[in-house]
């Protein structure tokens, strides 16, 4: 804490010194000692940076951004370039969750992984190793396709509780869509369900004050994840949930890309039509998403909810195949690319990849190009406009690299496509909140499901050639004439991409 608060001294120092230099005279002398002030902050900066160890890549990007961006550059190091705090930050966190999981985990059966096949065997035996996390059968899962399909399925469900209703979302807006959820919830409230909204102060700060102060009348117990006042001067400022959690009942759960708001419904006339995935799960895969909420509900409201029984009761569903819900972020051990990674390498025969952001770092890249020269068939869908600058480029960045491997390249042209869906071999799929980036690989509190039922499998193939008719396949020769300012672009935009 003491060389965070020394870190934002020095920014202020640097701000009303760039002020004074600007737009008050100053002599020869004053200037050349604000010019040694501040080389002498940055090379504070780089010995620091150089002592945390980090990849050679990583260090040198941090360096070049810190040298040639005088004080916007220290800016944006400040708050995404010092994650070497999230162990110190989250420790507790991640041991406490590590130990109450794993007396959830105790009231199930031992996993029985004897009838997978050899890419789905070869996943979840890593996998359950590496996140802690155990695996379901008791469970089944349907896929929702987009807005259209996923509210109101969640709005039947919430106006059935009879219980609690438990809700986490990163963005939460208050517009039509956001109105019609908080309806049903003070109703509910008032009708005697216990209602607990938890939302990320960052990502929902469309949420208007007075309709948070509306729910609480109404009997809402709501609280924001990290509020941005308390993290100003830690990188709890920088660490979000992104998160998309709904539980009724203990017996129906939400889980995929979806946020609420307009936009999420292809109402938002600026952002146009949405493409997303999201999965109503039931069994006892709700219980394990449920403990994830529970966890994180605890963190910031300090309210014990995983010790009581009436929440941790699993409810047997028939099973459709083998399920297992990942968390991952700064409050647990593994994190959501080595599980892409995990994925991929076990892939047989194709791997097919939807996400709105493909910013994957060189595992990723290293595993996808492997799987190619396999002869597996590689797929990559990403949206043909994106909703930032960097992201759009640097995605686009990698191209020249995935097509001289062979590698499919998909550009979505009917709108903003936000999914984030993995596919192997026709048998084994990801769907969750998770982007292929390094926020949400570094950064982000995420949760995904990886599943092997056939029927949930079946609709995101279909879904995903659906999407295909709507996309551009990239020509590789039309791709390497583009223009040297397009080029010019995409480089610069991939500058960033360890921080995207």
């Amino acid at each position: 804490m003491l060389k965070r608060r020394l870190e934002f001294c020095f920014l202020y120092m640097m701000l009303i010194g760039a002020y004074v230099i600007w737009f008050f005279p100053v002599s020869r002398l004053e200037f050349y000692g604000g010019v040694l002030c501040y080389a002498s902050i940055i090379l504070f900066s780089i010995y620091s940076l150089i002592l945390e160890n980090r990849t050679s890549q990583h260090t040198l990007l941090w360096i070049h951004i810190l040298v040639f961006f005088p004080i916007a550059g220290y800016l944006f190091y400040l708050f995404s370039g010092q994650l070497y705090e999230k162990g110190k930050l989250f420790r507790s966190k991640r041991t406490y969750n590590r130990e109450k999981l794993r007396t959830i985990f105790d009231m199930e059966q031992t996993p029985d992984l004897t009838g997978l096949k050899g890419n789905q065997k070869r996943f979840f035996q890593y996998s359950i190793k590496a996140s802690h996390m155990n695996i379901n059968t008791k469970s089944r899962l349907k896929v929702l396709k987009n807005g259209d399909e996923t509210f109101p399925e969640l709005f039947e469900a919430l106006r059935e509780a009879a219980s609690f209703i438990h809700i986490e979302y990163y963005m939460f807006k208050s517009d039509m869509l956001g109105h019609k959820m908080m309806d049903i919830m003070m109703e509910k409230a008032r009708q005697g369900v216990e209602v607990r909204f938890l939302f990320d102060a960052a990502g929902s700060l469309k949420l208007a004050g007075k309709d948070i102060k509306k729910l609480k009348r109404a009997g809402v117990n709501i609280v924001p994840f990290l509020p941005l006042k308390y993290g100003f001067f830690n990188q709890k400022f920088n660490f979000r949930n992104h998160r998309k959690i709904v539980i009724v009942d203990g017996k129906v759960g939400f889980v995929g890309g979806l946020n609420v708001g307009k936009e999420y419904i292809g109402k938002d006339q600026d952002v146009g039509f949405w493409r997303d995935t999201h999965m109503k799960v039931e069994g006892e895969i709700v219980q394990t998403l449920h403990s994830i909420f529970m966890l994180d509900w605890e963190y910031v409201s300090d309210e014990v909810l995983i010790d009581r029984k009436a929440y941790t009761r699993p409810v047997a569903a028939e099973s459709g195949g083998v399920y297992q819900v990942v968390p991952t972020g700064p409050d647990m051990k593994e994190r959501m690319s080595d599980l892409y990674y995990a994925m991929i390498a076990a892939a047989e025969s194709s791997v097919w990849i939807a996400t709105p952001y493909f910013v994957p770092n060189e595992p990723i890249r290293t595993a996808l190009k492997e799987a190619a020269a396999r002869g597996v068939r590689v797929r990559v869908m990403v949206p043909e406009t994106n909703d930032g600058f960097l992201t759009q480029y640097a995605t686009r960045s990698y191209f020249p690299e995935l097509l001289r491997e062979g590698i499919e390249v998909y550009s979505y042209q009917k709108g903003f496509m936000h999914q984030k869906v993995l596919i192997t071999d026709g048998n084994l799929a990801s769907v969750g909140t998770a982007n292929m980036d390094m926020r949400s690989f570094q950064l982000n509190f995420e949760v995904n499901v990886f599943f092997t039922d056939q029927e949930a499998i079946k609709d995101l193939e279909a879904h995903y050639l659906e999407d295909m008719k709507e996309s551009e396949k990239i020509s590789p020769v039309r791709f390497y004439k583009r223009t040297l300012w397009e080029r010019t672009k995409e480089s610069f935009a991939r500058l960033f991409s360890g921080v995207l």
